[in-house]
């Protein structure tokens, strides 16, 4: 990952670079960002900006030993810290042990979010967390001098989950951190770290990317341009979600939904069958992709029909469609069938035969377009 890689945040990168060049670089820095910003992305550019062999003012070389141990996330001077869950795929109970799966989730993108994280490790509904004991052996893998780079690095990820005695572990080792250290901390919710470990780092706040700058990244990486402009504006800069949203609309999820609430409101029990059967063969991340668009769509239709229609970010066809629908749910009956479709969720969280949660959801939200 480089400068270069990420849309836009000059202003960010430039501070960055400043201190590698003046070497004013604070021992713990912490990366503010958004829920799927820059955070993890401008951590691993600067981590290899400081290790590049040839690194020129404005980035890293890209082409170094260094860079290119970077890129694939296995120089010996850098560590990752990270949450983790038990797991079907991996055992163990230290981030060491994801470490293969973890490169294969970044090799897909650095904009990914938690829940994409438990997802890809198969921790189905399992919470993430990062231990007291991976703190504490954060001291094992500094101890020691850097192998090939000026620094050793130790990234953590989501820090923020951290609960008191991982993160007062951490805490000790950030008062008298080892020599020629650096610890990158990446944070979304920087609101419940500790105090005390705030008022050890240097904080960089990077803001959510502009829609320009989200809109620009989609098209060079090849998503037609009407996609990639109706992703932007929905994403509202979180650049995680907009990658989501794109892949939902080259899937056409907005037809599929379409199709099965028209089909809920006529009451047309083959064809709801029939849906139930497609949803079957769907994955699970793609489930659970179709009921949380369904979600974002409901509350677009309770915005809607409490006149709040202003803060509505949608496309033309489906702001119709939530018009329209809107005026054959009553209030009281959207807040119950928002009720449902999270019972839905849930229940695929927990791997019950999508045939008959999707059926059964049907079945149960069809009546409520008859309630006025």
């Amino acid at each position: 990952m480089l400068f270069n890689d990420i849309p836009g945040l000059d202003p960010i990168k430039a501070t960055l670079k400043r201190s590698v060049a003046t070497s004013h670089l604070a021992h713990a820095l912490l990366f503010d960002s958004t829920v799927g910003g820059a955070g993890l992305a401008m951590g691993l550019a600067f981590a290899t900006y400081i290790n590049c062999e040839n690194r020129s003012a404005e980035d890293a070389c890209g082409v170094c030993p260094s860079c290119i141990k970077m890129q694939k996330l296995i120089h010996p001077d850098f560590h990752f810290i990270f949450p983790i869950a038990s797991s079907k795929k991996i055992g163990g109970n230290t981030s060491e042990a994801f470490l293969p799966l973890w490169r294969s989730f970044l090799s897909e993108g650095p904009y990914r979010t938690l829940p994409q994280w438990l997802d890809y490790m198969g921790a189905e509904n399992k919470q993430g967390n990062i231990s007291v004991e991976e703190s504490r052996g954060v001291l094992r893998k500094l101890s020691v001098k850097a192998y090939e780079g000026e620094y050793k690095i130790l990234m953590i990820w989501k820090a923020d989950i951290m609960n008191a005695s991982s993160a007062n572990a951490l805490l000790k080792i950030l008062e008298e951190p080892p020599e020629k250290t650096l610890f990158l901390i990446i944070s979304d919710q920087s609101d419940r770290l500790l105090t005390t470990i705030l008022s050890r780092t240097q904080r960089i706040h990077i803001p959510a990317f502009s829609d320009r700058q989200v809109m620009e990244y989609l098209v060079q990486r090849g998503y037609p341009e009407p996609l990639s402009k109706q992703a932007t504006f929905l994403s509202d800069g979180n650049l995680s979600e907009a990658l989501t949203l794109v892949k939902e609309q080259q899937d056409d999820t907005y037809a599929l939904f379409a199709d099965w609430m028209r089909s809920c409101y006529k009451y047309d029990l083959a064809r709801l069958i029939e849906l139930a059967d497609h949803f079957d063969t769907m994955n699970k991340e793609r489930q659970k992709a179709l009921l949380e668009y369904s979600l974002r769509l409901y509350r677009d239709m309770l915005l809607w029909g409490q006149g709040a229609g202003e803060l509505l970010r949608v496309p033309e066809e489906v702001l119709t469609f939530v018009q329209n629908f809107s005026k054959a749910v009553s209030f009281d009956a959207l807040g119950k069938m928002i009720d449902e479709i999270n019972k839905a969720y849930l229940h695929i969280e927990r791997n019950v035969r999508a045939k008959m949660v999707f059926l059964d959801l049907s079945l149960t939200m069809a009546p409520y377009f008859k309630i006025k």
